[in-house]
């Protein structure tokens, strides 16, 4: 839990430049349930907000705050590794890995991606708990 800011200097894109500045995300307890929130800069200033709520049990929950029906479905595979999988319109796009540090303050996301010029590579996001 608690609020995490991406550090992109230490991330590395090598799909191509991220399309924003600034990416924060807030995960709280929420009932029985998560609640993760996602608030976004883009490079040319517009501001992206969106919501999920559900449990780590890999069935698909709707992310809210985008036109298309997204949905994560976040699932625990270790004791500081989660899995999400992506899904647009029920067809999946990208299944991500978190690692959460040993001391809690630094997360690593793990993402299969495609390059301009159609190659596999993977992207590794660095956020750093506030």
């Amino acid at each position: 839990f608690g609020t995490w800011r991406l550090n992109l200097a230490e991330s590395t894109f090598l799909s191509g430049p991220p399309q924003y500045t600034r990416l924060t995300c807030k995960i709280e307890p929420w009932g029985d349930r998560l609640k993760v929130i996602y608030d976004m800069v883009g490079v040319r200033g517009g501001v992206t907000h969106w919501e999920w709520t559900g449990r780590l049990d890999g069935k698909d929950y709707t992310l809210q705050g985008v036109e298309e029906v997204v949905t994560n479905a976040y699932s625990r595979i270790g004791d500081h590794t989660y899995g999400v999988v992506f899904k647009v319109d029920g067809r999946i796009t990208t299944s991500t890995r978190i690692g959460i540090s040993a001391d809690g303050k630094v997360m690593t996301v793990i993402s299969p991606a495609s390059n301009a010029q159609g190659q596999s590579v993977v992207n590794t996001a660095i956020y750093h708990k506030r």
